[in-house]
């Protein structure tokens, strides 16, 4: 047993930094609900300042970010495109058709990517028939949970925003890890939202803030997603003490997401040394490494088992699949560790 534990299991499990804590301690608060929170309105300017918007909207979370975006853009009788695993579809409980009531058309993508001419043959209604709904909405993730953190070019996000704009959809960013693919581009935020009307980041994911998502687009949008926001349960009150450290987490914690990156393909190269089935480093494009321990002889809850006697907590993704996360709270010698516990399983 290691002396101190490490969690590969998400981005989300961070501890606030004392920097955080310190700001949160001493936030100037007032109430949310009548948007007289100084520290929220603060971290919205800010927020909408970085993605090139006119105004922000801070939530309890991403899931709920999108949910709102949803709602803006649609009404009845229309549909959403989305890329077949995205998150909206595989982990946010339905919410597109239980709260918003839409219509979602699911695209299989290329590594998170729909392919354009397949957003294009779904706005002209190829192979669908006569009877149709009519697309008001394309959403796209990066980075793409599911691709295991791949990340969108931006020559793609133009082109899929050349094909929104012709046929008259809205595009939406769900950009929960937004930063880490600003990173990986080496190109700031706004260079990515700028193809999307409406975009949501989480603070929590990689940032290290304790709480909280933002949604930034138009300001008309984003006034409509504050009335919804109060529809969905999501007022808050004194929100500036949990704003403070988003504040915080955009000042000091993004260009550190690199360093996440970095030890990701470490982790996936010293896996890949063991058995080359077991992850491809050149996938490996964030902080997400996904691993198939099928030739391991050994399922996936068996290995989250083994890991966690050796002080190492993970999950479980599938029979045999894995998803481990990088993050502020895991340094070099966990990934050594990690990779040290499969070698040593592995041969033995």
């Amino acid at each position: 047993m290691r002396n101190r534990s490490a969690d590969f299991r998400s981005d989300t499990t961070t501890r606030p930094t004392p920097a955080m804590r310190a700001a949160m301690a001493a936030a100037e608060v007032g109430d949310d609900g009548y948007a007289d929170d100084p520290t929220v309105n603060e971290l919205q300017r800010v927020a909408a300042a970085r993605l090139g918007k006119e105004a922000g909207l801070f939530l309890p979370s991403g899931t709920m970010g999108n949910l709102l975006a949803l709602l803006v853009h649609t009404g009845r009788s229309e549909e959403v495109l989305l890329e077949a695993s995205s998150h909206i579809v595989r982990s946010e409980m339905g919410g597109i058709a239980a709260v918003a009531g839409v219509f979602w058309r699911p695209l299989p993508g290329e590594h998170g990517a729909i392919p354009i001419a397949a957003i294009e043959a779904a706005c002209e209604g190829k192979g669908y028939g006569t009877a149709r709904l009519r697309p008001s909405l394309l959403c796209l993730e990066t980075t793409h949970n599911a691709a295991g953190g791949a990340v969108l070019p931006l020559a793609y996000l133009a082109a899929a925003r050349d094909v929104a704009r012709r046929f008259g959809m809205a595009l939406h960013i769900d950009g929960a890890r937004l930063f880490n693919a600003a990173v990986a581009l080496g190109a700031p935020a706004e260079a990515i939202a700028r193809h999307a009307d409406t975009v949501t980041f989480c603070l929590s994911k990689g940032l290290r803030a304790p709480v909280g998502a933002v949604l930034c687009g138009p300001a008309p949008l984003i006034a409509r997603a504050r009335l919804l926001r109060r529809m969905l349960g999501g007022g808050m009150r004194q929100a500036g003490i949990l704003a403070a450290a988003g504040l915080v987490a955009l000042e000091s914690e993004v260009d550190r997401l690199a360093e996440d990156h970095r030890r990701a393909r470490a982790l996936a190269a010293g896996l890949a040394a063991i058995h080359p089935s077991l992850c491809d480093p050149g996938r490996v494009e964030t902080n997400l490494v996904m691993v198939d321990f099928a030739a391991s002889g050994r399922d996936a809850e068996a290995w989250v088992r083994l890991f966690a006697a050796r002080g190492l907590t993970c999950r479980a993704t599938g029979a045999t699949r894995m998803r481990l996360v990088t993050h502020a709270d895991l340094d070099d010698a966990d990934i050594a560790a990690l990779i040290g516990v499969v070698r040593e399983a592995w041969q033995g």
